[in-house]
């Protein structure tokens, strides 16, 4: 059975600095400080969970995305996380500005667990992570028993 990480509780792939740093600092003001890994881009967490050599073989129990990235599409991290047996089971949460609904439609189409909009409003938007935190840090169950622990051999193939 895979366990849950000991290091880290949730990875946020978000490429605006300032936006990433507000989602850390309201995580914190959770008790999440130190527990959280923040990659740029897609590229860099799918290496990360993937094929780098410190590769984890414990899991995230939830995956923040953001929906605009530089190197690779969100739409695309997302197809492979939810595509690849080691990460389908890892709740992904969109927090992103977007309200399209297109974005919205194509995000569940692809397999995301929770769809956020970040408001605009300094105090809202810590609310919100707040919220978003103590919902699939600390009152969510995940069970990572089906999947393989694994050092992975590569990133899981494009479409899937």
């Amino acid at each position: 059975m895979a366990s849950l990480a000991k290091d880290f509780d949730a990875v946020v792939i978000e490429d605006n600095p300032c936006d990433a740093e507000l989602t850390l600092r309201a995580l914190e003001r959770g008790g999440l400080a130190g527990k959280v890994k923040v990659f740029p881009d897609g590229v860099e967490a799918l290496d990360f969970l993937f094929i780098a050599p410190d590769a984890p073989y414990e899991f995230p129990k939830v995956i923040l995305l953001d929906l605009k990235l530089p190197k690779m599409s969100s739409m695309e991290i997302l197809r492979r996380l939810k595509g690849h047996e080691r990460t389908r089971l890892i709740p992904v949460v969109m927090l992103t500005s977007s309200q399209k609904e297109s974005d919205i439609l194509e995000s569940y189409r692809l397999g995301v667990n929770s769809y956020l909009v970040k408001p605009v409003d300094y105090d809202e938007y810590f609310q919100v992570v707040e919220d978003l935190a103590l919902y699939w840090l600390r009152r969510n169950k995940v069970s990572f028993d089906l999947i393989p622990v694994s050092q992975p051999e590569g990133r899981p193939a494009q479409g899937g």
